[in-house]
């Protein structure tokens, strides 16, 4: 039996529905009974982490963040999974909520699979929300990996992007947006750039020619389907 996985969802919700599309595509499958378990709170009333974080005057989604954890341990989720980089700002919250069943961190995971690409280079791109950078969710752990991170200058046709991708879906404008920003970061030297707002996992394949790009919910996927099938009998 495959172990379940509990989806801390709906930020937002087209996010949500493309993890579970990945994890789907991802495992070899001949009937439905292959595939794996999931538990899914597709929440979009989780308050704007952008508000909180960078405008600081929204609501903290901790609170909320938190009860969807215990929500989703007490039906039955072996471990929680979050598609969304932003939020987890307030992982530490979320796992505590959660104990003992463990947060599968999506940033964590992310920063290694950086490490590894840019081994020898010394900078990595982060293509994100404003508040990432403003909370810097990212820098510590690769800077521990000796790497620096550069992020796009132009922030606010980022966050118009995201917003746009929110409200209208991945249209052609935050391609673009995407794009111009990757390609400032390439110019800069970040040949390495992590995709790190489920919004532009959208759109992720935007980037500029040249970048070595890679998805941070792709790296969640990996670690999903790596969760629930360990310690997996094969049948017969």
């Amino acid at each position: 039996m495959k172990r379940r996985v509990g989806i801390l969802g709906g930020m937002g919700p087209q996010a949500t529905v493309l993890v579970m599309q990945k994890i789907i595509a991802a495992v070899p499958a001949m009937d439905d009974a292959d595939h794996i378990p999931l538990i899914v709170d597709q929440n979009p009333q989780v308050p704007s982490r952008i508000r909180h974080l960078i405008e600081g005057a929204g609501e903290d989604p901790t609170p909320v963040l938190e009860d969807m954890a215990r929500r989703l341990v007490a039906a039955g989720a072996e471990a929680l999974a979050m598609p969304c980089n932003t939020a987890h700002h307030y992982a530490a919250a979320i796992g505590a909520a959660a104990s003992p069943v463990p947060l599968l961190d999506m940033v964590a995971l992310s920063v290694g699979h950086a490490a590894h690409l840019a081994a020898g280079e010394g900078t990595v791109g982060i293509l994100a929300s404003p508040a990432v950078r403003k909370v810097g969710l990212f820098d510590a752990a690769l800077a521990d990996r000796g790497l620096r991170v550069l992020y796009p200058s132009d922030e606010g046709s980022l966050l118009a992007a995201i917003r746009q991708i929110k409200s209208e879906g991945p249209v052609a404008s935050a391609r673009r947006s995407l794009q111009a920003a990757s390609e400032e970061l390439l110019s800069r030297g970040a040949r390495v750039q992590i995709v790190a707002c489920t919004e532009f996992s959208l759109i992720a394949e935007s980037v500029a020619e040249g970048a070595q790009s890679f998805d941070t919910l792709d790296r969640l996927v990996e670690a999903i389907v790596a969760f629930a099938t360990s310690g997996t009998k094969a049948a017969g």
